[in-house]
C-alpha cells in the first residue's frame, strides 16, 4: 500500500457569482502521508478552507467547482466517485472540523442526536446501547458532561460547541482530519487541550491531518509539514523545520513572521505586509505577492515555478532561480 493518504495535483477551484468568477485555488499541488499533520497557513481567502471543502466534495453547489486537477484520498479518485461513495467516506475515512459550529449543528436536533447520527451511519450493526455509549465516551472525551447529550446547540457556550464539532468529527475516528481553524472559538486553555486530545488520537490510531490556521505557534506545535498559501497558490512548503528555521523564506512568509510580537525587542509598532491582497475576481500570471514585494522586478511578471532551494523545500520566488 503506498504510504500517501492524501494527494492533491495542481488542484484549481473556481466560484461562479452573478457578480463575477472568483479564483479561489490555482494549481495547488499536497502530499500527505498515514499519520502525518501538515499546516496550511495564510490570511483570510488564501484559499486554504476550498481546498478543504474540495477534498471534502463539499463546495457549494452550483457555485463552486474543481476546474483542473485531482484528488486522490486512500487510494480512491474523489472527483470521479459516486455521491454513494463519498456519504461512505465522509465521517469514516476523512471527517471535517468546521470554523464555524453555529453553522455546522442542527439548531433542532440535541447534541447527543447529532453524534449518535455519523455513528448510526457508518456503523449500523452496533446496537442502540453501544451507540448511546460510544456518544457518551465523545462527550467526556471533549470534556462536556455526558448528561447534556440531550440539550440542544443553543443551550451551549461557543467554545463548547466547537467542542461538540470536534465530537462529531473524531466519532468514527477517520484517517484524516480536516481541521478548519479548530480553536478559533477556544479560549487558550481549552485550545491546548482540544489541540492535546487530536494529537493523542493521532498517535492511537495513525490519523492524519491537515490543519488550517492563522496561528504560526499552534503550527510549530502541531505540525510535521507547512504549506503557506497566498491568494490561491502555494508560495513555499516544506517541513515545520524548513519553515520555521531556515534563513531561506518567501517573502510572505517573511512578513508573517514579521508580525509576530517579539518579546525580547521593544517596539512600538508592529510590522505590517503594506498594501492590499491581490484581486481573486482576477487572473493573474506572474507573482501575485508582487504588488507588495519589495523585491519584485520585471521578471516577476513571468509565471513563476516552486523552486527547490534544500530537499524538500520549496519557494516559489524569482530570488531563489539557479
Amino acid at each position: 500500500m503506498s504510504e500517501k493518504l492524501l494527494e492533491i495535483k495542481n488542484l484549481s477551484v473556481e466560484y461562479e457569482t452573478e457578480i463575477a468568477t472568483i479564483y479561489a485555488v490555482n494549481g495547488l499541488d499536497l502530499e500527505l502521508n498515514y499519520g502525518e499533520t501538515l499546516g496550511l497557513v495564510g490570511e483570510t481567502g488564501a484559499g486554504k478552507t476550498s481546498t478543504a471543502l474540495s477534498v471534502m466534495q463539499l463546495l457549494p453547489e452550483g457555485i463552486g467547482f474543481v476546474t483542473d486537477g485531482s484528488i486522490t484520498l486512500d487510494g480512491v479518485d474523489m472527483l470521479e466517485a459516486s455521491e454513494e461513495k463519498l456519504r461512505s467516506m465522509r465521517g469514516a475515512t476523512a471527517s471535517m472540523i468546521f470554523q464555524d459550529p453555529m453553522s455546522a449543528l442542527n439548531p433542532v436536533m440535541t447534541v447527543g442526536a447529532q453524534i449518535m447520527e455519523v455513528l448510526r451511519i457508518h456503523h449500523p450493526e452496533q446496537s442502540k446501547a453501544e451507540l448511546e455509549a460510544r456518544v457518551d465516551e465523545m462527550m467526556n472525551l471533549v470534556g462536556i458532561p455526558s448528561n447534556r447529550k440531550v440539550e440542544f446547540p443553543h443551550q451551549f457556550s461557543g467554545g463548547m460547541k466547537q467542542r461538540i464539532v470536534i465530537a462529531i468529527a473524531l466519532a468514527c475516528e477517520p484517517k484524516l482530519i480536516l481541521a478548519d481553524e479548530p480553536t478559533t472559538a477556544l479560549d487558550v486553555t481549552i485550545q491546548a487541550q482540544m489541540l492535546g486530545l487530536i494529537n493523542e488520537l493521532q498517535k492511537r490510531l495513525g490519523t492524519a491531518m491537515v490543519l488550517i490556521t492563522h496561528d504560526l505557534g499552534v503550527v510549530a506545535q502541531t505540525c510535521e509539514k507547512v504549506i503557506v498559501m497566498y491568494a490561491g497558490e502555494a508560495v513555499e512548503s516544506g517541513s515545520a523545520e524548513d519553515i520555521f528555521e531556515s534563513s531561506q523564506r518567501h517573502p510572505y512568509t517573511q512578513g508573517l513572521f514579521n508580525a509576530i510580537p517579539n518579546l525580547d525587542v521593544e517596539t512600538d509598532r508592529l510590522e505590517a505586509i503594506e498594501g492590499a491582497v491581490a484581486d481573486p475576481t482576477v487572473k493573474i500570471e506572474g507573482c501575485r505577492f508582487r504588488e507588495r514585494c519589495k523585491y519584485a522586478t520585471e521578471a516577476c511578471k513571468k509565471k513563476q515555478e516552486m523552486r527547490e532551494v534544500s530537499p524538500g523545500h520549496k519557494i516559489r520566488c524569482m530570488r531563489y532561480e539557479g
